[in-house]
């Protein structure tokens, strides 16, 4: 195939790239000095009437625009990816090289040769190269088109977002083989014009009838900065079409050194309804600029997170705290290779283990402690590791913050759950003990003077943690189906890995010991209402993949809660943040805590304990 044999042939050739340009471009100089003489004396005088050294006078010429060329970086430029930049380059050396030129000749009196034509030799050598690399680039352009065709068949995409990302989604996406056959937008002004050639065809109303008319394989929305209600209606509008939807990175991602031409997946994230909490920047900073940050369950899903979100302050350190090596192993590679002037200090501990957190926090003397190992798999913790649950949940929180206590550490902030508002399940169960153990631990240490102030954090499910919902739903989509929802009314808040992180930070910033900060989450989603949007949003047409109902599983509600009846709420100085007073007595932990190592009750025994401890547990009925 000869695209292919092309591609090849342009594969040989790059290593030597500047060199071949340097000879193509010298060849298009002369060129362009025949040309001129063309133009200027017409086809019966453009050859008799040269003098004698006219070949002279053009070795000399193109020697010149080379060695300009090669000091302004010309031959450095990417031909494929010509643009404004380059032509600007090029106007420049074709100016200096063309004054160059004409001063020599001049002052070597060589009079036969025309002014005119020294004169507008500049003008014609920079349209001569200009033409060079748009024809290259359409070339390679075509190439890609035929070889992506021919591989995985032409990739059609209608852009939704005309604006600025749109454009710069276009200057991208066409290099990796996509068509864009238009852009659509409601903004009036931007209908019927043209950006990079590629044509504004209407509103994004008329998606359906357009992606239709143009044979579109994708949707791609390149709208990152739209308030959430509209990019909401905007990825509706694409799921109505029934092809893949895609996005640009959001707001956030391109903040964090995302780039626009690099499309993803419509994630759940995109779909929640509401605008992300803006937060203490200053205060957060205040908090963990120059500090020692120890985070508990570093490697996990949130405190890898908060891992990342610290290290954006400018900490003295972070200790990172994990009981699994794998997990440990990953995130420290990561913040090494993201944050490579961080400083790290690399543990394998198990919270359960009370007297390592006391060397710990001794040897590293932490100002500020997130406290987010926890074992929250809600059927996993309900039948055969219940006690697993408690020990690592409730005691695992108790030690933490004990030692924390005794090491005179500043903050220390748990990650609860909203499981924990009367809890019918072991899981749930377990962290409100937490909650109240710390309650106890906040008192104890106000009692005997000690400054560490104590609180938690609650908040609903996060999108992309493990063992949610949303990983499981994908692999069930790619599979074909089906996709499996415990109940049809089944409800669930949820917020995104790195809003439940950055709450998490604020709540270091302004709470007060014995507290519980609460976000208001907006209205809870309903799992089989996600459940469909993600089959549209992949593509599929209703009833394509069958959603299957499979009952509520062991410990499992039908809604959650952020708050119970029984606890009041006063706000934050922080919008859409407030601050849940807590009513029930803290229990002693002498009596939670194992007598021995060997002791291992049973499920029923641990569900009787919790009942004693947690006076809102209520055991689902099975």
């Amino acid at each position: 195939m000869v695209w292919q044999r092309l591609e090849r042939f342009l594969t040989q050739a790059r290593p030597h790239r500047q060199p071949l340009a340097l000879v193509i471009d010298g060849i298009v100089v002369a060129l362009c000095w025949h040309i001129t003489y063309l133009f200027r004396l017409g086809f019966e005088r453009w050859q008799s009437a040269r003098p004698g050294y006219d070949a002279w006078v053009i070795t000399g010429i193109v020697a010149v625009y080379l060695i300009v060329f090669v000091i302004a970086g010309v031959p450095r430029s990417m031909w494929r990816f010509a643009g404004f930049g380059e032509i600007k380059r090029l106007t420049v050396a074709c100016l200096v090289a063309g004054l160059v030129s004409a001063v020599v000749v001049l002052m070597a009196g060589l009079r036969e040769v025309p002014r005119a034509v020294l004169a507008l030799h500049p003008v014609v050598s920079l349209m001569g190269l200009c033409i060079a690399r748009i024809g290259y680039r359409m070339l390679y352009e075509h190439m890609r088109g035929r070889l992506n065709g021919e591989a995985t068949g032409t990739r059609r995409a209608l852009v939704l977002g005309a604006g600025d990302a749109g454009r710069l989604l276009l200057a991208g996406i066409q290099h990796q083989g996509w068509v864009v056959v238009g852009l659509l937008d409601d903004d009036p002004t931007k209908q019927r014009t043209r950006i990079a050639n590629v044509p504004v065809l209407g509103p994004l109303s008329a998606v359906k009838e357009l992606a239709d008319r143009h044979a579109a394989t994708h949707v791609v929305l390149a709208m990152p900065g739209v308030p959430v209600v509209q990019r909401r209606r905007a990825i509706d509008l694409a799921a109505g079409t029934g092809l893949p939807v895609l996005t640009v990175p959001s707001a956030q991602e391109l903040i964090s050194g995302g780039t626009v031409s690099r499309v993803r997946d419509i994630e759940p994230g995109d779909l929640l309804g509401r605008e992300p909490v803006q937060l203490d920047e200053a205060g957060i900073a205040e908090t963990l600029s120059g500090k020692t940050v120890l985070i508990t369950g570093a490697g996990g899903s949130i405190g890898s997170e908060l891992c990342r979100q610290v290290a954006r302050y400018g900490p003295q350190r972070i200790v990172l705290y994990e009981l699994s090596e794998f997990s440990l192993y990953n995130i420290e590679q990561e913040l090494t290779e993201r944050f490579p002037h961080l400083v790290l200090a690399r543990l394998i501990g198990d919270v359960k283990d009370l007297e390592h957190l006391r060397r710990t926090y001794a040897h590293w003397k932490p100002h500020v402690v997130f406290h987010a190992a926890a074992y929250k798999h809600v059927p996993l913790m309900e039948e055969e590791n219940a006690w697993a649950a408690v020990r690592n949940n409730a005691l695992g929180t108790q030690y933490a913050a004990q030692a924390a206590a005794e090491s005179g550490v500043e903050r220390f902030v748990l990650i609860s759950t909203d499981k924990a508002v009367n809890p019918t399940n072991v899981m749930g169960a377990s962290k409100r003990l937490a909650e109240m153990l710390l309650s106890r631990q906040a008192a104890v240490s106000k009692a005997a003077g000690q400054t560490t102030r104590f609180m938690a954090v609650r908040f609903g499910n996060v999108l992309g943690s493990s063992g949610s919902v949303i990983p499981k739903f994908k692999e069930q989509i790619a599979r074909g189906g089906p996709v499996t929802v415990t109940h049809p009314d089944i409800t669930r808040y949820f917020m995104t890995i790195p809003e439940a992180a950055r709450l998490v930070l604020q709540a270091a910033a302004i709470g007060e010991s014995g507290q519980v900060l609460v976000l208001d989450m907006g209205e809870p989603v309903r799992i089989v209402d996600l459940a469909r949007d993600m089959i549209r949003l992949a593509g599929h047409a209703p009833g394509e993949i069958r959603i299957e109902f499979t009952g509520l599983r062991a410990g499992e509600k039908l809604y959650e809660e952020l708050l119970a009846a029984a606890d009041t709420s006063v706000a934050t100085s922080i919008p859409h943040v407030r601050i849940a007073l807590l009513d029930g007595a803290p229990p002693d932990t002498d009596v939670v805590r194992p007598t021995s190592s060997l002791l291992d009750p049973g499920d029923a025994d641990v569900r009787r304990l919790l009942r004693d401890y947690v006076p809102e547990y209520r055991p689902a009925t099975r």
